[in-house]
């Protein structure tokens, strides 16, 4: 699956016909301002005008650990990753709740979570390792992990839309990981470490330097790259990066909508450009995150966020936000009378 089918566009044809019926409800023309060009999205994902409600969204949360913790990067210690998997499975973490308040469910998988045994037989199904390597130091992967990664991410798309899901979000979980995930976005975007390092979960100013020198010596590692997305995944990304990069392919090889979370979603995301052209089509920004990389990433991707709220959680808790500004925008194009319909004049 790392050679992923050709990309269909959304149906441009819905989405000349979703405007036109913008045209004719209950308002001056363009005054629900992005809800109407995110309602034309959705009517052209889904192939029908007016679109259809989300009837089964669902968060899938990749966890894994990184090597790149030993090199001082995070506030929170590695241990952290596999407690907050019991977490998410016992409905305690802050997606599940936002999603639950969006219409949402959510689902744990360990891509690559640093313990003996996997939380549960079901979230373990489709682990790579134990870890990525420590990016500042030697690859993250294997070439054979870094493909079966992704492929792994490809085939959780798969079962979720095969389950029924009509629209997908990513979300993450793994200490370090926004080191990879900004390491990734600096090869992409050919930035310079110091002008796309954030403070992730919140380090101070000698682990931000730390933070900075691991991504520099990734890059140095990677260079030459750019236009190698499982060689990147392989050098500078890890198994949980690499299975949202597939899962975000796949989606839009499957025609699902999906709604981008934050820096380490949308890093994976821009791999997953690389990997299946076309595929950005298929996705919206749900919000932006306080982390520079991000803002580089969404330029890179041409995508706007639905929201800006100043959040730098992770998990697909700021797509879980945005999820019901997207709904209220389906329930505008859906619902609304017409001019005609009203009998009020246009």
């Amino acid at each position: 699956m790392t050679q992923f089918a050709q990309i269909t566009a959304p149906d441009a044809d819905v989405a000349t016909q979703a405007r036109a019926r913008q045209d004719t409800l209950t308002k001056p023309a363009g005054s629900l301002g992005r809800l109407e060009e995110l309602s034309v999205w959705v009517a052209a994902c889904q192939g029908v005008c007016p679109p259809n409600q989300f009837q089964r969204a669902r968060v899938v949360v990749f966890a894994g650990d990184h090597g790149v913790t030993a090199a001082g990067v995070s506030a929170f210690p590695a241990e952290v990753t596999a407690q907050m998997v019991a977490n998410f499975d016992a409905g305690g973490a802050a997606i599940n709740v936002l999603a639950e308040s969006a219409g949402a469910t959510v689902r744990v998988v360990d891509i690559a979570v640093d313990v003996d045994e996997p939380h549960s037989a079901s979230i373990g199904a489709h682990k790579i390792r134990r870890g990525s390597g420590n990016i500042a130091v030697e690859d993250a992967l294997t070439a054979d992990e870094a493909r079966a990664a992704v492929e792994a991410g490809g085939r959780i798309a798969d079962e979720e839309v095969d389950a029924g899901a009509d629209l997908l979000i990513a979300g993450d979980m793994g200490i370090g990981n926004t080191t990879a995930a900004t390491a990734l976005i600096a090869a992409l975007t050919g930035t310079e470490p110091v002008a796309v390092v954030g403070r992730g979960t919140g380090i101070n100013d000698a682990g931000w330097s730390r933070k900075v020198a691991a991504v520099r010596d990734a890059l140095y590692r990677a260079r030459g790259l750019k236009d190698d997305p499982l060689g990147l995944l392989r050098v500078c990304g890890g198994a949980d990066l690499a299975a949202m990069a597939g899962f975000c392919a796949q989606a839009a090889v499957r025609r699902t909508p999906v709604l981008l979370d934050g820096v380490v979603v949308t890093s994976a995301a821009l791999v997953a450009d690389v990997l299946a052209p076309g595929a950005r089509d298929w996705w919206r920004a749900g919000h932006r995150s306080t982390e520079p990389a991000h803002t580089l990433a969404l330029e890179k991707l041409a995508l706007e966020p639905i929201v800006d709220l100043s959040m730098r959680l992770g998990e697909g808790t700021g797509a879980a936000v945005a999820l019901p500004v997207l709904r209220a925008a389906i329930a505008a194009l859906r619902s609304m009378a017409t001019f005609e319909e009203a009998s009020v004049s246009s």
